[in-house]
């Protein structure tokens, strides 16, 4: 963690020097960066918490060439060092050719065309983390075992907005890829590839709704027994990923209301990624979740001072199995206050009801989260 953090400072001290002395197109480039610091605590049984955290901080390098060609660099630190999930990481990598509105074409590293809330940056989300559905089934926890990827793949994409209406505001937009299938600085394993895309209208300023939808496959290589074998197998093995999202989200006088439905079918590890150098990593065994998963959330954030002071509440359901008998449900009412766009506290309570775990002693418990983000 201590050289991750040399590492950033020492960035930040370069490119203030190179600032000084800077050639004309260094005015295209742009340092940025955010932290997010927490506290929370958590009255579960048998798992009580009460900690402060560094959720996450993260700089960025961004620009543009002649107008035409955008990049960005991003990376991520965390408080913990020793995984994949929580290790110092690149997160971004990519460049994007955006001459034209209705055709852009990036590749690189970046988020999956896969749902509204999983681009939207951290802070801007509004909660203390994002929905269920979207954790488990857009590639930030992912159900299927793979390593933390912060909804992001590494792979191409073509996206646009087109069909000007009067006022010259787009009423359509696109969006596909084609990526590796594996989450975030991983080569592909089986050699087949994800193929993710979506599309919204805008039918009124501030309205979008949309469909996605998602085909392809995560793989290992390894060993595993199937139910019922005696012989171990071993090799890559590849377990397909069938997934859509129908979302709706409405911004309007600093109203936000968003709610969207996600449902995936297909197995995963019963292990997830964390270490590639461990036994886990090599673990091919399904788990027994099954091969269905479905989620949804609905919230709204509503200023009581303009631009400055929001309560907000989220409504977050997310099944594992796709049965109501295992469900993990989250009531949240919370608010942000914005001392400066820079700079802003976040307060949140949560009622938990977790039915996804058969030896809890008690499903119902209530979490208390606080933060403090800055941005620059």
């Amino acid at each position: 963690m201590k050289k991750g953090i040399l590492i950033a400072l020492l960035a930040v001290a370069m490119t203030a020097e190179a600032q000084e002395k800077q050639p004309s197109w260094f005015n295209n480039i742009k340092l940025s960066g955010y932290g997010m610091t927490q506290y929370q605590y958590s009255d579960q049984e048998g798992a009580k918490a009460n900690s402060f955290n560094l959720r996450m901080f993260r700089l960025a390098l961004e620009g543009k060439i002649k107008n035409e060609f955008y990049w960005k660099a991003q990376v991520q630190l965390n408080g913990n060092t020793s995984t994949l999930g929580s290790s110092p990481r690149v997160v971004d990598l990519f460049a994007e050719w955006q001459r034209y509105t209705a055709f852009k074409v990036k590749i690189g590293q970046f988020k999956r065309p896969f749902s509204f809330e999983n681009p939207l940056h951290p802070i801007v989300q509004g909660f203390m983390s994002y929905s269920q559905n979207v954790l488990k089934l857009a590639g930030f926890s992912d159900r299927t075992g793979e390593h933390a990827s912060n909804g992001r793949d590494i792979g191409v994409q073509i996206q646009g907005d087109f069909l000007p209406n009067a006022d010259g505001r787009n009423l359509l937009h696109y969006q596909v890829g084609v990526f590796n299938g594996q989450g975030i600085n991983t080569k592909d394993v089986d050699q087949r590839k994800d193929i993710i895309g979506g599309v919204w209208v805008m039918p009124v300023k501030g309205m979008r709704l949309g469909v996605f939808g998602w085909e392809g496959s995560t793989a290992r290589k390894g060993k595993w027994k199937d139910t019922g074998d005696t012989e171990e197998h071993s090799g890559v093995r590849s377990l397909p990923k069938h997934r859509y999202a129908i979302s709706g989200e409405y911004l309007t006088n600093d109203w936000t209301f968003r709610t969207e439905y996600i449902h995936a079918t297909g197995n995963a590890f019963s292990t997830t990624l964390n270490n590639t150098n461990d036994e886990n990593s090599k673990n091919c065994n399904l788990s027994k979740l099954g091969n269905k998963a479905d989620g949804y959330y609905a919230l709204v954030i509503a200023p009581i001072i303009r631009k400055k002071f929001h309560a907000k509440a989220r409504y977050d359901v997310y099944r594992p199995t796709a049965e109501w008998s295992k469900t993990k449900t989250f009531c949240e009412i919370g608010a942000d206050y914005e001392f400066h766009p820079n700079f802003q506290i976040n307060v949140e309570y949560a009622r938990v009801n977790d039915k996804t775990g058969s030896t809890l002693a008690k499903h119902g418990y209530n979490m208390i989260d606080v933060e403090v983000d800055f941005k620059f």
